[in-house]
């Protein structure tokens, strides 16, 4: 077994959140970085919660141009990863994410006195394409610090995003309880001001340095694995094709945030009042369990197995959305929050493995331009999932929801295999999930 996997493992299941966060991996340069990402996300629960109505009640948008909007902010965010991966292959990371973030602090403010729709349209674009740029700058940053330790940072990191993000959406809800002109701009405000002061906590920051790591036996390119020196993910077909089936891995995340609450509201009798509880179990379950469950998808094979647990667990709550419809309204409750639970069980796996598996497929010479790539994952899901949700799944009824699980299954199951011939030799000698006596000795020697 090897050492780093052994520490990464004990770190991460031998020891709680609060200790993890104090000495995460990577040391005070980690512990810097999780403080700014989770000062970054409360900024971003600020805008999450109060942008639509902001753009409603105080530009004064009409649904269709609100609409408008947010759509090319979207396709702006999907430009934003291989654009970060592309720069960071050529300028340091640190001062790169600085320039994000003092970026997305200028367009804020500027939203402040940007009335009209030709202004804000690219006002709103430049910003979710500062903010996806920060997201690869984030992982590859995290990358390079935590080495062999990654899956226990990225753990740590999504706690800390997601405490941050509702620590800010609740600050949001008092502001929009007010109600007045000058409270949105309040929130507006305060999104700005974390944008500094997470740019000021990346500036106390060393830059980081890639972590040699031992190129197991074998040839990799024999294996089916880029060969050391290929610095383009573009003519790379593997990587692409991971990423690519990547997309619909990456499916959770709209099934909880538009599918669950939609298919609620036209297709249950569950109470309305239901629906923030999704998000309240996500936050939740993600602050609590992430770090545990990084444990379980650490390294090539281990990785890949997560891959298919998340597409069993995916089916699986497609199925009990599926059966939502069957019963009266406290029992649509049940399953529908049985199907949250669900759902944010998958995306613990998804969100782990997803980014393990993109670190390991790339050569490690040519990592920041194939992260970047990989980013486009998640962009291009959030653009096209709600779409695919309310035309064809929630279209077609339970039998949709079925198909839905039974698709994201399938794709799981393709993933896996392509990922660990391409791996192969790195999953010949990985560990077994559970650690030995021997091992668990170690941990506490």
């Amino acid at each position: 077994m090897r050492r780093g996997a052994l520490r990464g493992r004990c770190a991460s299941g031998g020891h709680g959140l609060i200790a993890q966060l104090r000495n995460p991996p990577g040391g005070r340069n980690a512990k810097v970085m999780l403080l700014a990402l989770a000062v970054d996300r409360t900024g971003s629960g600020l805008w999450a919660a109060s942008s639509v109505l902001y753009l409603t009640f105080v530009a004064h948008l009409s649904a269709p141009r609100i609409g408008v909007l947010l759509g090319v902010a979207g396709v702006a965010g999907i430009v934003g990863s291989p654009l970060a991966g592309r720069l960071a292959s050529r300028f340091p990371v640190r001062p790169l994410l600085i320039g994000c973030h003092l970026l997305r602090l200028s367009t804020l403010s500027l939203l402040l006195i940007c009335t009209g729709f030709d202004a804000l349209l690219p006002t709103v674009a430049i910003t979710y394409l500062g903010d996806r740029a920060a997201k690869t700058l984030e992982m590859l940053f995290a990358t390079r610090t935590a080495g062999e330790r990654r899956a226990t940072y990225q753990a740590l990191s999504r706690s800390s995003a997601n405490a941050g993000y509702g620590l800010g959406a609740g600050i949001a809800a008092l502001g929009l309880a007010v109600g007045t002109i000058d409270a949105y701009r309040a929130l507006i405000l305060g999104d700005a001001l974390s944008f500094a002061i997470a740019a000021a906590l990346v500036w106390r920051t060393r830059e980081p340095r890639d972590h040699v790591e031992v190129t197991p036996p074998g040839d990799r390119a024999a294996e089916g694995q880029p060969a050391i020196g290929h610095k383009s993910p573009w003519r790379d077909r593997g990587y692409l094709l991971f990423v690519l089936l990547d997309i619909p891995m990456n499916i959770d995340d709209s099934v909880l945030s538009v599918g669950l609450p939609l298919w609620l509201v036209n297709h249950t009798s569950a109470p309305h009042a239901l629906v923030p509880t999704f998000l309240i179990i996500n936050t939740v379950m993600v602050v609590a369990l992430q770090v545990r469950v990084s444990a379980w998808a650490e390294g090539p094979r281990l990785a890949a197995r997560a891959v298919l647990l998340y597409g069993v667990m995916m089916f699986v709550s497609c199925a009990v959305v599926a059966s939502a419809t069957g019963g009266g309204a406290w029992a649509a409750a049940v399953v529908l929050l049985a199907a949250a639970l669900l759902v944010t069980l998958a995306e613990l796996m998804r969100s782990v493995s997803s980014w393990e598996l993109a670190v390991l497929l790339a050569p490690q010479d040519a990592r920041a331009p194939y992260l970047g790539v990989a980013g486009m994952s998640q962009s291009i899901q959030r653009s096209a999932g709600p779409p695919l949700l309310t035309g064809l799944v929630m279209a077609a009824g339970p039998a949709g929801w079925v198909a839905l699980g039974a698709v994201v299954a399938g794709l799981s199951v393709i993933q896996r295999t392509g990922c660990l011939r391409r791996l192969r030799p790195l999953s010949i000698s990985e560990p077994s999930p559970q650690p030995s006596a021997a091992a668990r000795s170690a941990c506490t020697s």
